[in-house]
């Protein structure tokens, strides 16, 4: 499974979040910028990593902060409440700055260091299928073991990197298209065709979907090979997630509008969470 983690927002630049919750007062979706999204795949909820630490949206869709406050610009799922990410500590967290490789294997609630702590801030990261992971932190690294990196090549710059459940392929979005790679980010090709998307997750191994920077949502059922139109969304993108479910489907898109829902493969959007 894949999540997918913009470029755009905080920068490794940018303050520590301040300690409090991130979670809006209204029931809207938090205030704090949304870097990723997730479907825990021990309940299906969704999982807003944001500014301010892990948000979670359950089936009654209201949001709940999960764990302490933490700046979560990368994040990536490896199992039912086991998750990896990166990014900054809030001000009454105890973890370096930046935090490196973190994980939680109790559905974020604590984080552990795991390796480049102080060292990287990977604003964009996924878990590969061998059980390691690939991040980009202003370079492309991939580790096997989550403790030891090597440093990679990449054509250009990814905005959002997702790799697919079983790691036989990985997608990057960037300014100059879709790249695709089928070793674990090593080597690079453009995906002719493809629409400039700015976020790209995977549902499957054959199936991906994406939004472009309109917010128009784009599906693949052959692995990246061709893409799909599906429904407008009309707002900038922020993050995606999408699993299988009921041989559909279910998609769902963070935008400058707030959090929408799909079940029918991209067909119709639902609202979860206004702006």
């Amino acid at each position: 499974m894949s999540v997918i983690t913009l470029l755009a927002g905080c920068s490794a630049s940018d303050p520590a979040p301040a300690a409090g919750s991130t979670v809006s007062q209204n029931g809207g979706l938090p205030p704090a910028h949304v870097h990723a999204l997730a479907i825990d795949p021990r309940d299906g909820a969704l999982l807003l990593a944001t500014h301010e630490g892990l948000v979670e949206v359950g089936e009654d869709a209201r949001p709940a902060a999960v764990g302490p406050v933490i700046d979560l610009m990368g994040f990536t799922l490896t199992g039912p409440d086991h998750y990896l990410a990166s990014g900054h500590p809030g001000l009454r967290t105890d973890l370096p700055n930046p935090v490196g490789l973190i994980e939680t294997t109790d559905g974020g609630e604590t984080w552990t260091p795991l390796s480049r702590a102080g060292e990287s801030d990977f604003h964009a990261l996924t878990a590969l299928g061998d059980g390691g992971v690939l991040g980009y932190d202003g370079a492309l690294r991939r580790s096997s073991d989550n403790r030891t990196w090597e440093q990679l090549d990449i054509p250009a710059e990814p905005h959002t990197i997702a790799a697919a459940p079983d790691g036989s392929a990985v997608l990057a979005t960037t300014s100059e298209g879709v790249l695709r790679s089928p070793d674990g980010g090593a080597t690079w090709a453009p995906v002719d065709g493809a629409p400039l998307l700015q976020v790209v997750t995977w549902a499957d191994v054959g199936t991906a979907a994406g939004v472009d920077a309109a917010g128009t949502v784009w599906t693949s059922t052959d692995a990246a090979g061709t893409w799909q139109r599906a429904a407008d969304l009309g707002a900038a993108p922020h993050a995606v997630a999408a699993v299988p479910v009921d041989g559909a489907v279910r998609i769902a898109v963070v935008t400058d509008a707030g959090l929408a829902e799909s079940l029918d493969s991209g067909g119709t959007f639902t609202t979860l969470l206004a702006s």
